[in-house]
């Protein structure tokens, strides 16, 4: 059974995460020959100010870009 985490910032519409979750699972199930129905997707969303690049959080990096 696939299963397949996807850590994402925070911020997406609901519709964009179904999108993903959708096309995951279409783009799994062909690739590995799994039925749809087996396959598993979980979105993880994780604060701006929890992420960092570089050696500073999105949160700060996003504030300097301004």
């Amino acid at each position: 059974m696939p299963f397949i985490q996807i850590n994402i910032l925070k911020g997406r519409t609901s519709e964009k995460k179904e999108r993903l979750i959708r096309e995951v699972t279409d783009l799994v199930s062909e690739i590995l020959e799994a039925p749809i129905q087996n396959v598993r997707v979980m979105i993880q969303e994780v604060e701006p100010e929890h992420w960092g690049i570089a050696g500073e959080s999105v949160k700060k990096r996003n504030e300097v870009s301004k």
